[in-house]
C-alpha cells in the first residue's frame, strides 16, 4: 500500500507551475512537472522551493508489505464456498458438525439444562486457574479413563483444561518440544488437516505411517505395524482413539492389541486424539476402550480430549489434555509444566463450557440424559450411513462393493473419490466436501441420500 501527499505554500500570483524544473528530475503532475528530491528509502522526496512555492511529496509504504496471503482453511474454506452459493440442492458436507434431519444446528437439551443450573446458581465470571476448572478435570479424567481405573486412583493423572481438542493438542506439542527434543511425532497417513499445522507451528518434527488403503477403502495394517516398528525408539505415535477423521476406519480389538504390542516393544509413547467420545458407537465406554487398553498396560501416555462433537459445544473450545505417568509425584511436575505452558499462550481458559461439561457429567440425571442423546445422534448418523449405501448399491448396476461405507464409523465416511471427482460433486452436483475424497455424514439427511448416491455415482464413474 503506498500513499501520495502534496503540500502547496502559498503561491505568487506572478507564479508559473507549468514549467518548473530542478536539477533532480521531474514529475509530472497535471500540466505542471514538480521536483523530487528521492530519499534512500524512497519514502520521502521533497522539492526545492522556487519563490514562494513549497512542495512535499510523501510515499508511505507498509511496514506488512512482505506479508503474503495465506491459502483458505481447506476445511473452513468449503463452508464459506458453500454459503456463496444459490443452488437450491446444494450440500455442506465439510465441517463435521452435527445436523438434524432438517439439516439445522443441534443444542442438546442437556446443555440447555446445565445453563440454566448456572444461571439459578448466579454464578461469577472471575478467572479460572491456569490448569482450568478442578470440577471439569475430575469429570474429565474418570470420563476418559473410568472413575475406578488405577491411573485416577492413584492419582497418575496430569490434566489441565484446554481450548477444545486444538488447544490441548498444541499443549502437548509444547511440552514434546521442550522436554524431548528432537523426538519425533508419528501421523496417520491421512489424518484430520489441522494435526500437521499444530506440530509444524510447535517446532516438533513429524512422518507418517500408512493406514489408508485406497485399494480396499479400509485400513492398511500391515503397513501402519511395519510403519510404526521402523520409527526410530521413543516416538510418540499419534493415534486416534475412535472414529478416526478422516477415513472413519478404526482398527478392531484385536489389531488394537497389536498396535500396543509394536509401541510396547519399540519403547514409543503413545499420544491418543479423542475427538469424539461416545459420538462414534453411541457408547462413552465403548468409545474409549482402545486408550484404556494402553493405560491398563502402564504405558505412560497422552491424551487431548474435546467435547465439541458429543456436548456440541462447538463455540465454547472445552477440552483437556491429560499425562499418564508412572507415578503421582511424576504426574504433579508434569502438570506443573503444562501450567507453565498454558501462562503465554493463553493465561487461563474460558469457564462456561466447563462448567456445563462438569455439571452434565457430574449430575447422575444430567448425565444419563446426555448418554440418552448422544445415542440418538450417533443413531442418526447410522441410519443416514446405511440409506446412503443401500442407495448406492440400488443405483449403481456396475458391481462395485459399497460396503465400506457401513464398515467406517463416527461422523466421516471416506469415499475413495479423488480430487477431479470431488471437484465434480461440487461443481456439477453442488456437493461442497474436502478434496481428498472425505465426506461429513453429520450434514446428511436420509431426504438427501438419494441425490448424494446420484452424484457420488456420475463422478465415480464418469470422472477419471
Amino acid at each position: 500500500m503506498a500513499s501520495t501527499m502534496l503540500s502547496l505554500a502559498s503561491v505568487s500570483p506572478s507564479a508559473s507551475l507549468s514549467t518548473l524544473q530542478t536539477p533532480k528530475g521531474k514529475v509530472k503532475l497535471g500540466s505542471s512537472f514538480l521536483s523530487l528530491n528521492k530519499e534512500r528509502n524512497n519514502l520521502f522526496a521533497k522539492t526545492e522551493p522556487f519563490g514562494r512555492i513549497s512542495m512535499v511529496a510523501a510515499v508511505n509504504v507498509s511496514k506488512f508489505e512482505g506479508v503474503t496471503m495465506a491459502p483458505p482453511d481447506p476445511i473452513l474454506g468449503v463452508s464459506e464456498a458453500f454459503k456463496a452459493s444459490t443452488n437450491q440442492s446444494k450440500l455442506n458436507l465439510g465441517v463435521g458438525a452435527y445436523r438434524t434431519e432438517e439439516l439445522q444446528p443441534y443444542v442438546l437439551d442437556v446443555v440447555k439444562k446445565a445453563e440454566n443450573l448456572m444461571i439459578e446458581r448466579g454464578e461469577n465470571k472471575e478467572y479460572l486457574p491456569i490448569e482450568g476448572l478442578a470440577a471439569f478435570n475430575k469429570v474429565t479424567a474418570e470420563l476418559l479413563f473410568g472413575a475406578d481405573n488405577p491411573v485416577i486412583k492413584q492419582q497418575k493423572v496430569a490434566t489441565v483444561q484446554g481450548l477444545s481438542g486444538t488447544g490441548s493438542l498444541r499443549l502437548a506439542a509444547a511440552l514434546i518440544e521442550r522436554y524431548f527434543p528432537g523426538a519425533k511425532v508419528l501421523i496417520s497417513s491421512p489424518t484430520w488437516g489441522n494435526h500437521k499445522n499444530i506440530f509444524n507451528d510447535s517446532r516438533v518434527p513429524w512422518s507418517e505411517y500408512r493406514y489408508y488403503d485406497p485399494k480396499t477403502v479400509g485400513l492398511d495394517f500391515e503397513g501402519m505395524i511395519s510403519d510404526i516398528k521402523a520409527a526410530p525408539e521413543g516416538s510418540f505415535v499419534l493415534l486416534h482413539g475412535c472414529a478416526h477423521n478422516p477415513t472413519g476406519i478404526d482398527p478392531t480389538p484385536d489389531q488394537w492389541e497389536k498396535i500396543a504390542d509394536v509401541i510396547q516393544e519399540k519403547n514409543h509413547i503413545p499420544f491418543f486424539d479423542v475427538a469424539y467420545q461416545g459420538f462414534a458407537s453411541g457408547s462413552l465406554d465403548t468409545d474409549a476402550a482402545s486408550v484404556r487398553l494402553f493405560a491398563a498396560r502402564d504405558l505412560e501416555l497422552l491424551v487431548a480430549q474435546s467435547y465439541s462433537k458429543n456436548l456440541g459445544l462447538y463455540a465454547e473450545r472445552i477440552g483437556a489434555i491429560n499425562v499418564v505417568c508412572t507415578s503421582s509425584d511424576t504426574a504433579t511436575r508434569v502438570k506443573s509444566q503444562l501450567k507453565r505452558i498454558a501462562r503465554p499462550m493463553y493465561s487461563n481458559p474460558p469457564v462456561h463450557g466447563a462448567r456445563i461439561v462438569a455439571n452434565v457429567v457430574g449430575d447422575p440425571t444430567l448425565f444419563g440424559e446426555w448418554k440418552a442423546e448422544m445415542e440418538m445422534m450417533a443413531g442418526r448418523i447410522k441410519n443416514v450411513r446405511q440409506k446412503l449405501y443401500d442407495n448406492l448399491t440400488a443405483k449403481d448396476k456396475s458391481g462395485k462393493d459399497w460396503s465400506f461405507i457401513l464398515k467406517q464409523i463416527g461422523m466421516f465416511s471416506f469415499t475413495g473419490l479423488n480430487k477431479a471427482q470431488t471437484e465434480n460433486m461440487t461443481n456439477k452436483w453442488h456437493v461442497y466436501m474436502t478434496k481428498d475424497g472425505r465426506i461429513s455424514l453429520a450434514g446428511l439427511s436420509l431426504a438427501k441420500c438419494e441425490y448424494l448416491s446420484d452424484a457420488i455415482i456420475d463422478s465415480y464413474h464418469n470422472v477419471s
